[in-house]
């Protein structure tokens, strides 16, 4: 078989030579963070003032690199990429940036007129008790090159530190310090050049805030502390005992936070006894096939203490509980008394399922005490048959349990990835499964991607857990008509894009569909490959990912192509996508494949590829490298572009 190469999509803008700074995701922040971490965080440490004394400059260090991830996608001053000494790693040019921006800040002084920033502060985190923390010492050329830098202004530092660990020229080095603030970099400049260029005791121990020593702090005033700490603590369990006292005291509401409120709503809402249940018989009569149907199980429906502390800590949860709301997931107290889905034991746990009308609310605390308790909400408004079929009661050892829906006759494992090796059947006692691998909680590669498979009477459904209280339902087909992926050929059509899950985890995800809106022959007459969007719905509306991949014959995965959140593409308001990728062919050339989906009348690229095809194909000859905006015309005279 030929090898096949995918490359990146073509880039958004229109020519390769575009005057706009490029744009760095937070995943590819984050890459380059973590891989980069010791030497951003040994910049950091050299370019902080050393007035702050080793110990603080160490976690101030860390803190403000641990702090130099983005929230979004950010831009970044271009810079030439052989300069970013990282071979042209963006991320890394945009995290280094930020680290430098903060540890300027961080040397400046503290003026009564003026709010300090955040950097000038201690940090809050990282914190270690009871010791100081300090580089290695190193020798007599270390500690005099740190004296000397010690005499310097933050910039010098920042140039010194720039020409010494990043080996930047002063061209680009005057670059990244206008990027970060400083006004004048060539006072900054020849300020650095009066220190001599011991570029190489940079990498020594002395600098080093990753590589620490341990010593203790002072032990005379950490036992004045300690007596004042245990004074305090005995005051507040005097008060606590008092709290707990039978009356108005909230001791049997568990982790629960003290009662702030005494009305009627209120208190019925926290009320065990007044919990509603739906009978069991009761889905079987009824039209609906959502939430409130669902019995009450569990073999501790009946203890009242275990409710009442659920009950409590969703009303109002104290400082010790664990509250995981999915995203766009209000995490308020229910307006009245909620439905008991379960109460039962689930591996090491007792667990409390709740459902408001809105929202799923899951209670766990451990089985021999209430500390540690948690409590998870996920929305759940509008769901009704295969989206009400399971809920998550528990996660542990890599593995999920489900409680699934009244109307589930059976419930099985599969391997989205193999599609052909057969579902493994799952016992289900009272509506429980046993357990099952996760693919929300595996770390490492992608080598495989279970997901639930369930049969009710309305056929087979498969659902997979993102790392959500409720699994999102898997789909196939056209945006409008799309259906469960129950057959082998829908399950075929998920397996070389399952892994792609990964990017929606957390997310939200209500559903996602997979729909394949053209095959094109490759230019080397090798097969014909296949484009595939998926589009993960959330519960909440917005938040809507998309995912455009390209899947040669032969390959195990698909390659992501193009993507985009919050877009109509690929869905039923408007299911036209297009899409291209640079695709190298067995013998070495080249080519910019796109394609469109159904109702395209032609495809156009520009920039730094250029070419036109009637019909929902292109295929350019081309060279490595190249970018190119697309746009394509519709049978309806619309024009639409490139995902992404």
């Amino acid at each position: 078989m030929q090898s096949q190469d995918v490359a990146p999509r073509p880039g958004p803008s229109s020519t390769a030579s575009s005057s706009a700074d490029p744009v760095v995701d937070v995943e590819q922040a984050e890459a380059a963070l973590v891989e980069h971490y010791p030497r951003l965080v040994r910049l950091a440490y050299v370019v902080l003032p050393p007035g702050l004394g080793r110990g603080r400059r160490v976690l101030t260090a860390h803190a403000l690199t641990q702090r130099a991830l983005p929230r979004g996608r950010t831009s970044v001053p271009v810079i030439p990429a052989q300069s970013t000494g990282r071979d042209g790693d963006l991320g890394y040019a945009l995290v280094r940036l930020q680290v430098l921006r903060a540890a300027l800040q961080a040397s400046l002084p503290l003026k009564r007129t003026v709010w300090p920033k955040r950097a000038q502060l201690p940090p809050a985190l990282p914190q270690v008790w009871g010791l100081k923390l300090f580089p290695r010492s190193g020798g007599a050329d270390e500690l005099a090159l740190d004296q000397r830098l010690s005499a310097l202004s933050g910039p010098a530092r920042a140039a010194y530190v720039l020409r010494g660990l990043e080996k930047l020229p002063d061209d680009d080095v005057r670059t990244v310090l206008t990027a970060a603030g400083v006004a004048d970099v060539d006072t900054a400049l020849n300020e650095a050049d009066e220190v001599a260029a011991q570029y190489a005791l940079l990498e020594s121990p002395e600098f080093d805030p990753c590589s620490l020593q341990a010593r203790p702090t002072d032990l005379m005033r950490r036992r004045q502390h300690t007596k004042a700490a245990l004074a305090a603590a005995a005051a507040v369990a005097v008060c606590g005992a008092l709290l707990g006292l039978p009356g108005d005291g909230w001791g049997r509401d568990g982790a629960a936070a003290p009662a702030y409120a005494r009305n009627p709503s209120a208190q019925a809402a926290l009320d065990p006894a007044k919990l509603t249940r739906a009978a069991p018989t009761t889905w079987q009569s009824s039209a609906r096939t959502d939430f409130s149907v669902w019995p009450a199980r569990g073999e501790l429906t009946g203890d009242q203490g275990l409710l009442r502390r659920a009950l409590a800590v969703w009303a109002r949860p104290g400082a010790t509980v664990r509250v995981s709301p999915t995203r766009g997931t209000p995490s308020g107290g229910p307006a009245g008394p909620p439905q008991l889905l379960y109460a039962g034991t689930v591996d090491n746990a007792r667990v409390v399922i709740l459902y408001d009308g809105l929202r799923i609310a899951r209670y766990a605390e451990p089985k021999d005490s209430t500390k540690g308790a948690a409590l998870d909400f996920a929305r759940v408004d509008g769901a009704s048959g295969a989206e009400a079929s399971a809920v998550v009661l528990g996660r542990a050892d890599g593995n999920v349990r489900y409680l699934t829906a009244p109307w589930v006759k059976e419930a099985a494992e599969r391997d989205l990835l193999k599609p052909g090796s057969g579902a493994m059947d799952l016992p289900l006692a009272d509506g429980t499964t046993a357990p099952l691998a996760s693919p929300a909680v595996r770390t490492g590669a992608c080598t495989s991607w279970n997901v639930l498979q369930v049969t009710d009477t309305s056929g087979i459904r498969l659902l997979t857990d993102l790392g959500e209280l409720v699994p999102a339902r898997l789909t196939t087909g056209r945006p409008g008509a799309a259906h469960d992926a129950s057959g082998p050929q829908s399950q075929r059509a998920w397996a070389p894009f399952a892994c792609s899950l990964s990017a929606v985890r957390a997310a939200g995800v209500r559903s996602v569909n997979a729909w394949e809106f053209a095959a094109q022959p490759l230019p080397d007459a090798s097969g014909s490959a296949a484009w595939v969007c998926t589009r993960a719905e959330t519960w909440r509306g917005d938040g809507t990912r998309v995912l455009a991949q390209f899947h040669t014959p032969g390959g195990a995965y698909g390659a992501v192509a193009a993507k985009a959140q919050d877009v109509p593409a690929c869905g039923p308001r408007d299911p036209h996508v297009l899409a291209g990728v640079l695709w190298k062919s067995g013998a070495g050339s080249w080519y910019l494949l796109a394609a469109g989906s159904r109702g395209t009348s032609s495809i156009s690229a520009t920039g730094g590829v250029r070419g036109t095809a009637n019909g929902n194909l292109l295929t350019v000859k081309t060279r490595q490298g190249a970018q190119a905006g697309l746009s394509a015309t519709l049978e309806s005279g619309r024009v639409i572009n490139g995902l992404g």
